[in-house]
């Protein structure tokens, strides 16, 4: 165990304590700690540009009192006199807060959901040895990017027993390649350093940057066979993630899938995935302390199995819940892999598109399930099974009731893990294991 899980570990306990000695017989409280120890190294042009080490923590504090339920959070120093007294004002407000609110009918009460301990213990360089293993390799080129890599940990404890701890360590390196204006995307995430994959990472990408020298392709609007690689899949997938697996979404009218749900439509039999916590991207448990399966289906080939549903959900509308968080998206995506090999993938396209990456993605007409964005960086026209040049950003606009549906032609036998590399106010945990796909008549509308 690092000295930082050790110390954080004994803080929380302590700051645990003191707050749940002070709760009345009318009260209940939950606690979820959020706290970091991460090395950020931002590079430019090859050199580094900014260097920072993070050390934080977090704690959220849900007071229920007499059928009503208020969360407020606060940021903890480590010193733990001065975190007892800050937490003593928190619950302080928190409960005048909760006796001015109006009963809640699909509260939720606190209960003991058990306890669990993970920790995942990774190799990462030391802060000395990382930026030469990065450099070295990426010699001759303008790179640019970040590495986050450290110890991540998510914990939870309520005031009737339970007791949750997760304990992270891993990095990720989000970084583009650079010729002129033009530049290929690549990213390196393990809970081990291996410089042999880090150089095959990077040759990889530089091979996408050699083939954007070629002359620009002028691709017109329209329908044509394209292939997604995995980290243009996976944000593509990412979609799901804003309403379309959430039950409440669907009770309220306000999901995506609201066909797939009904059994209006279903997708290709090619197409299952999971939430798959043994992916160890995230906790198991939620911010209520509730354990979901390590292994959870929610597609398996076209037909959906579940949506995500949280306790709350499941009270106001009569479901079975499933340890879903609060925003009902999945944390942990792990899509299952097709036969559609890599030296085959230009012969698959025949003629049409090689896209690597999509941005600016956003539901343009929800009902029909219906997304759009913007194709980014290394994107390829390609012909007769050879890519031909570079093209200028598209616009697309696709239902994915068909991209994953009739139009799915294939995925590849390999998938890629692509951690999620927010670092809004803390490093966030979670993200998928995608696949690539080809699809036939994708639709490219500017």
């Amino acid at each position: 165990m690092s000295h930082f899980m050790n110390t954080v570990r004994a803080h929380f306990d302590a700051v645990a304590e003191h707050v749940l000695g002070q709760l009345t017989d009318t009260e209940a409280v939950t606690l979820n700690l959020s706290a970091e120890d991460t090395l950020y190294v931002r590079f430019n042009a090859n050199r580094v540009r900014q260097n920072t080490d993070v050390q934080q923590i977090g704690l959220s504090v849900q007071l229920q009192s007499q059928g009503r339920t208020v969360r407020q959070s606060c940021t903890l120093s480590g010193q733990l006199a001065a975190d007892c007294a800050q937490l003593t004002t928190v619950l302080q407000s928190c409960r005048a807060e909760v006796s001015v609110l109006d009963v809640d009918p699909n509260q939720v009460p606190i209960v003991n959901h058990g306890c669990s301990n993970e920790e995942f213990y990774g190799a990462l360089l030391a802060p000395e040895h990382l930026v030469p293993a990065i450099l070295k390799c990426a010699q001759g080129t303008d790179l640019a990017g970040l590495y986050a890599g450290g110890v991540v940990i998510r914990a939870n404890r309520n005031s009737v027993g339970q007791n949750h701890w997760f304990a992270t360590e891993s990095f990720f390196l989000d970084y583009s390649l650079y010729d002129g204006p033009k530049a290929a995307k690549g990213s390196y995430a393990a809970a081990h350093w291996n410089t042999q994959r880090w150089a095959a990472n990077l040759a990889r990408t530089r091979d996408l940057l050699d083939k954007l020298k070629k002359p620009t392709i002028d691709v017109q609007p329209g329908r044509y066979r394209t292939y997604l690689a995995p980290r243009a899949f996976a944000d593509v997938l990412g979609m799901m993630g804003w309403n379309a697996l959430s039950a409440a979404a669907w009770k309220q009218g306000r999901s995506p899938f609201k066909k797939l749900v009904e059994r209006e439509v279903q997708f290709s039999a090619l197409l299952s995935f999971a939430e798959n916590f043994a992916l160890a991207l995230t906790p198991r448990f939620n911010s209520e302390g509730e354990v979901s399966n390590s292994l959870l289906p929610l597609m398996q080939a076209g037909e959906l199995s579940t949506l995500l549903v949280r306790s709350r959900s499941a009270k106001e509308y009569g479901l079975i819940g499933n340890a879903a968080e609060e925003s009902e998206a999945p944390r942990s995506l792990d899509v299952a892999c097709g036969s559609l090999a890599e030296r085959d993938i230009l012969q698959a396209i025949g003629t049409g598109l090689y896209l690597s990456n999509v941005h600016y993605l956003n539901w343009s007409d929800p009902v029909s399930a219906r997304i759009t964005g913007m194709t980014r960086y290394a994107c390829f026209w390609v012909e007769d099974g050879e890519i031909v040049g570079p093209i200028n950003d598209l616009r697309w606009d696709e239902s994915l009731y068909d991209a994953l549906g009739t139009k799915l032609l294939a995925l590849t036998d390999w998938a890629d893990l692509i951690p999620a590399c927010d670092t809004y106010y803390t490093r966030a945990l979670g993200g998928s294991h995608v696949p690539g796909a080809l699809i036939e008549g994708w639709t490219f509308t500017l």
